[in-house]
């Protein structure tokens, strides 16, 4: 086992919201948004966005998605897939915090078989629903798309 030990995001920091995204709208509903530690997910960020949308100057929306676009061809380059952007809403510095995290798998035989397994719908679940477990380029793709559409940007006579 390969182990990657990051910086603590959060750290001297005053985030009052969490989110886990991973571009998937399939399980990814936390109903739960009243515990102290609590973790939201796509759809959670969906919904907020509706009333509360997260708008980042131009510049700060270019280096986002570069970073992204970096970070998402190194994994897939290395078959890794079933990563997550953690999100941190910083309520002091009105500032978002940023990283991706999460328990990185390559995609190996068994990921391939519980791809197809899902996919066939041999152990239920909605029909004609995208597999939560996708190849590293597909997950790449989505994750990008889901990412650059979260996250809007501020026309730059807006943004001085």
């Amino acid at each position: 086992m390969d182990l990657m030990v990051m910086e603590n995001l959060f750290f001297r920091r005053n985030v009052t919201r969490i989110y886990d995204l991973k571009g998937s709208a399939r399980a990814r509903y936390n109903p739960d948004t009243t515990g102290a530690n609590r973790v939201l997910l796509d759809m959670n960020l969906v919904e907020t966005l509706r009333t509360e949308p997260i708008f980042l100057g131009s510049k700060a929306k270019r280096s986002l998605e570069r970073a992204i676009w970096n970070d998402t061809s190194f994994l897939t380059s290395v078959d890794v897939m079933d990563y997550s952007l953690l999100v941190g809403v910083d309520e002091d510095r009105k500032e978002l915090v940023l990283g991706i995290i999460d328990f990185m798998r390559q995609y190996t035989w068994d990921k391939h078989l519980e791809t197809w397994v899902k996919a066939s719908g041999i152990l239920g679940g909605p029909k004609n629903a995208s597999p939560t477990i996708i190849s590293p380029k597909q997950y790449k793709k989505r994750f990008r798309k889901a990412m650059t559409s979260y996250f809007l940007t501020v026309p730059e006579q807006w943004s001085s």
